[in-house]
């Protein structure tokens, strides 16, 4: 399931974040590559380390914490620091998979990535290219976002960034270890939270029928949760 999340930074917030990342210190995004990833990847990141990513992907970050459409798609219980890159001049990202269990030094964490998240911060008028397909049971399925927006979707698929071949691609990418790591259980959970805050809407605080509903969900969060 692809979960879009519109609006998570404002048009304003997006410049804030463009002119932040314009003389940034892009550096060759293979550095980053696994053994057989760095085959077919060939963009520009910025480190861990580097000030301008912290900071910005720290704004995100709180932005993502208080999101009621993340927090109830994702259930997210260990975010990964964001990750900047760029595309330009035919760069791009063969078919790969996201590690299952990536290691974080610095916080002696090891998460284990059951969403991938990707943030588009370029206005897809200003690149040809650069979509991100993302492979499903009935096919696969583009996603070019406007600047702003967020698609969620399960790490556990195949999926790439086809060639920029005008402008330039500027995304933030995460990953997420997820409360529930069942993907099935999880989407499960998300339409019955999204049907729950549907059916309130008009309806008592002590509604009977919705607090049946919130307790059925919280029965299975609790059955299916690894904490």
């Amino acid at each position: 399931m692809l979960t879009v999340i519109e609006n998570l930074l404002t048009a304003d917030e997006v410049r804030h974040f463009r002119a932040r990342l314009y003389d940034a210190d892009w550096a060759d995004g293979a550095a980053s590559a696994g053994t057989r990833s760095i085959a077919v990847k060939q963009n520009l990141q910025l480190g861990r380390q580097d000030e301008t990513a912290r900071e910005l992907g720290a704004e995100i970050l709180r932005r993502l914490g208080h999101h009621p459409l993340f927090v109830s798609a994702s259930l997210a219980e260990v975010i990964w620091p964001p990750v900047f890159n760029l595309y330009q001049d035919g760069g791009h990202y063969g078919t790969h998979s996201d590690a299952a269990l990536m290691r974080l030094p610095e916080a002696n964490l090891t998460l284990r990535s059951d969403l991938s998240a990707t943030l588009f911060l370029s206005d897809p008028k200003d690149y040809d290219g650069g979509e991100l397909l993302i492979e499903q049971a009935f096919g696969a399925q583009a996603v070019k976002l406007a600047a702003g927006d967020m698609v969620l979707y399960p790490s556990s698929s195949l999926h790439q960034v086809t060639p920029v071949t005008r402008g330039q691609r500027i995304c933030a990418i995460t990953w997420i270890q997820s409360a529930v790591a069942d993907t099935a259980a999880r989407e499960l959970l998300f339409d019955l939270d999204q049907s729950v805050q549907s059916l309130s809407v008009g309806k008592a605080k002590d509604d009977p029928d919705i607090d049946r509903l919130i307790h059925v969900y919280h029965n299975l969060l609790r059955r299916w949760a690894k904490p």
